[in-house]
């Protein structure tokens, strides 16, 4: 019993000792890379990036009930097509639409969102994180505005 005890410890003990030293190895090169939709490995030079017209849309007063419709304008300034993985909202009221298609470098695409005022009131601040193949890979846009 001892034994099998021993022998399943040490296991787990090089297993690990495995994990580390490939995540140290692959760390290294995190600065160096970027990984596509199709998991090939991109120089960052090379990658897809998102530069937006406007980050923060500011929608003023508005009555409670009334529905707002903004287009983030992004392009590609990058040298990859870029790829729009995901786009989610801090809440359901707020309902982000990314573009189907890669958008080309020097391209122009549009992320559609609508923000449903019903039930809320006050200052407010909704953030839309989208997610992409670009470096960096995250971006964080801002619908903002009062409801009376």
């Amino acid at each position: 019993m001892k034994r099998i005890f021993v022998l399943a410890l040490l296991a787990v003990s090089f297993a690990a000792c495995q994990n580390s030293e490939k995540n140290n190895r692959t760390a290294g090169n995190a600065n160096e890379l970027t990984v596509n939709a199709g998991h090939e490995a991109i120089p960052d030079g090379e990658a897809a990036v998102m530069s937006f017209e406007k980050e923060n849309y500011n929608f003023g007063k508005i009555s409670q009930g009334e529905k707002i419709s903004y287009s983030y304008k992004v392009k590609n300034v990058g040298k990859s097509p870029l790829i729009i993985l995901n786009a989610t909202a801090t809440c359901g009221c707020t309902v982000p639409e990314i573009p189907a298609a890669p958008i080309k470098p020097g391209e122009e695409g549009e992320i559609k969102v609508v923000f449903d005022s019903q039930g809320k009131s006050g200052v407010q601040d909704k953030v839309i994180t989208v997610t992409s193949n670009a470096t960096p890979n995250i971006a964080s846009l801002h619908l903002t505005g009062e409801i009376n």
